[in-house]
């Protein structure tokens, strides 16, 4: 396997491990009233928009070869490190 496949494989399981957490925060949404419901879903939504933008970076990582993958990888490093901590700070802090 390599390096550019690994790379991809783990942020791909990362972004699996998130989408778990979105799941536990759209039910919390579903079953919020009022003001609470509002807020959940921004959080949902600026978490789903961020969560395509990485989506997006991979499926491009998937096409480009394994020697001109490392300057995608920065911006894929800065978009998931975004998405990671919002999701720290929103998510989290929401299912708890």
């Amino acid at each position: 396997m390599s390096t550019k496949d690994a790379y991809k494989q783990k942020i791909e399981a990362e972004l699996e491990l998130l989408k778990a957490e979105l799941d536990v925060l759209k039910a919390k949404a579903k079953n919020a009233a009022g003001d609470m419901r509002i807020g959940y879903n921004k959080e949902i939504e600026t978490v789903e928009k961020n969560y395509a933008i990485v989506q997006l970076k991979l499926s491009e990582l998937s096409e480009i070869g394994e020697d001109a993958w490392e300057h995608l990888k920065k911006d894929i490093e800065a978009s998931w490190d975004s998405l990671r901590e919002y999701a720290k700070k929103g998510i989290t802090n929401s299912i708890e």
